[in-house]
């Protein structure tokens, strides 16, 4: 036994770091404000229409393609169909995909500038006081 209670110590000691178990609050981020400088419309990347553009593309192609001919005059049509399908659906799914953002330049109160890109939706203004939310998809800013 003696030779284990070092041991039993150890483990104990381990356990009793500052780890998960909290009880104090976590500090929490000051609500940050600021003034909008400049307002600029701006294109956001495209949510992922591009890939099932392609996919749908190539498929309508190839089967396209396929109807043609025969024999390896048929495989190859399919071929050349599935690639101009592809990148057809690729071009019209980029072009779906795409969504107007609006960025957002900002003076915080603290004097430091920031830069904010947000799906439009809002109205804001030059001028006009604003907070900056912090979410998991980012930053935000809102009235």
């Amino acid at each position: 036994m003696k030779k284990a209670l070092p041991l039993v110590v150890l483990l104990l000691a381990a356990c009793a770091g500052d780890g998960a178990y909290r009880t104090e609050p976590l500090p929490v981020e000051p609500e940050r404000s600021g003034v909008i400088e400049e307002l600029r419309s701006v294109p956001l990347p495209s949510r992922g229409g591009s890939i099932a553009g392609t996919v749908v593309g190539g498929a309508a192609g190839g089967a396209a393609g396929g109807a043609v001919g025969s024999g390896r005059g048929s495989q190859a049509a399919s071929v050349a169909g599935s690639v101009a399908g592809s990148i057809v659906g690729y071009t019209l799914g980029e072009g779906i995909g795409k969504r107007e953002g609006l960025e957002i330049t900002l003076r915080l109160d603290n004097g430091r500038q920031l830069i904010v890109v947000q799906p439009d939706g809002e109205r804001f203004a030059v001028g006009e006081r604003v907070r900056v939310i912090n979410e998991k998809q980012g930053l935000r800013v809102a009235h």
